[in-house]
């Protein structure tokens, strides 16, 4: 469980992190890529993490 609260905690932070360089870096005419990788970044974990909790959640058992 607390894994699980540590992963959306850093999710979360990647997130507001992307957002605030992108706002002080557009605000000085600085390359906003960085910025970007980091809510891309955030993005595709809150995807992934989304569905393994959807996966655990709903107790789905794959079977080979």
């Amino acid at each position: 469980m607390g894994i699980f609260i540590l992963y959306w905690i850093i999710v979360a932070i990647l997130f507001i992190v992307g957002i605030i360089q992108i706002i002080i870096k557009a605000a000085n005419n600085k390359p906003l890529k960085p910025g970007l990788n980091l809510i891309i970044i955030s993005v595709v974990m809150l995807v992934i993490g989304a569905g393994a909790c959807a996966v655990i959640l709903s107790n789905l058992h794959i079977s080979h």
